[in-house]
């Protein structure tokens, strides 16, 4: 039975979000609980330098594994090039591309997005897109237009709602869609975490799996996203 104590470290991870703490402070926490009842249930001692050491070896654990991936922060260098597009009216010019688009809606917008978001994710080309690079200068501002000019301008409640379902829609279409690429980390973890079990599963078996998972969220999420124009036509219309 011990060695079901690591699964406290997901209740507190599930229960730090549904009590919407502060997201990093609740991984964190729940990387290092986790940790520490790892090593106890591999016969560590309940014992003030026992538990300790679990910690400070739970926290080296985390330190090599960012810096080993420490490539995957180069993503924020791009930060300062979206801040100058934006002073340069890159929304605006986003919002005015979607004036002129007569049959352009929130919905359709995003589901545009959607699919091709996950066919890039399925071939790797994960920093095409994303949320600094594309839903925050580019896909938000276009919804936002595109809800404006089905109704007139919308309450500050509806915008916020329509940029979440922005960051939404990119959040599932990467996390569905990335695990069709072999060389993926995800993959690579999976393969890795099987291995530890003895069971030899290879990548392209993985990969392969993942098609029909990755067709599933778009038909869903695809069909959330057609529903999506009455639902916030109904909203306006309790706000008004």
């Amino acid at each position: 039975m011990l060695e079901y104590l690591v699964l406290a470290g997901i209740a507190l991870v599930v229960g730090g979000f549904l009590l919407r703490l502060n997201p990093l402070l609740v991984v964190v926490t729940g990387a290092l609980v986790t940790g520490v009842l790892g090593a106890i249930a591999h016969g560590a001692a309940l014992e003030p330098k026992a538990l300790f050491d679990a910690l400070v070896a739970t926290v080296k654990t985390l330190g090599h594994a960012f810096n080993t991936n420490r490539n995957i922060t180069l993503i924020w260098m791009i930060l300062p090039l979206i801040g100058l597009l934006e002073r340069e009216g890159l929304q605006e010019r986003a919002r005015n591309l979607i004036g002129r688009i007569g049959v352009a809606s929130v919905g359709g917008i995003l589901l545009a997005y959607f699919f091709t978001r996950q066919i890039t994710a399925a071939l790797g080309l994960m920093s095409m897109m994303g949320q600094a690079q594309t839903v925050r200068p580019l896909l938000a501002p276009m919804a936002e237009a595109a809800l404006e000019k089905e109704g007139g301008p919308a309450s500050d409640k509806l915008r916020e709602r329509v940029r979440a379902w922005c960051a939404a829609t990119d959040n599932v279409a990467v996390f569905y869609g990335e695990d069709i690429f072999i060389a993926i980390g995800a993959v690579l973890l999976i393969v890795g975490t099987m291995k530890g079990f003895g069971v030899n599963t290879p990548p392209l078996s993985i990969s392969l799996w993942a098609i029909p998972t990755a067709v599933c969220a778009l038909v869903i999420h695809g069909a959330r996203l057609l529903l999506l124009d009455r639902g916030l036509k109904r909203r306006r219309e309790q706000d008004q």
